[in-house]
């Protein structure tokens, strides 16, 4: 039983967006690893952009930036 976790800033992924990772995720594995989609779990956690880090600093601060 395959198990994707996807994490992406929360900055407003619509439904339909988060429709396609999922269904793009598990046809992925589908095509590359023969794995049946039946039991291909997918969930995607959303971040907050004060919580979510690179280079020291946070989302929040480097887009203020403009980095």
């Amino acid at each position: 039983m395959p198990y994707v976790n996807i994490k992406i800033t929360r900055e407003g992924a619509t439904a339909e967006q988060k429709a396609q990772l999922i269904e793009g995720a598990t046809q992925l594995l589908v095509d590359v690893l023969g794995k049946n989609p039946a039991t291909t779990v997918v969930v995607i956690d959303e971040v907050d952009t004060d919580n979510w880090g690179i280079g020291g600093e946070s989302v929040t601060v480097r887009r203020q930036a403009g980095k």
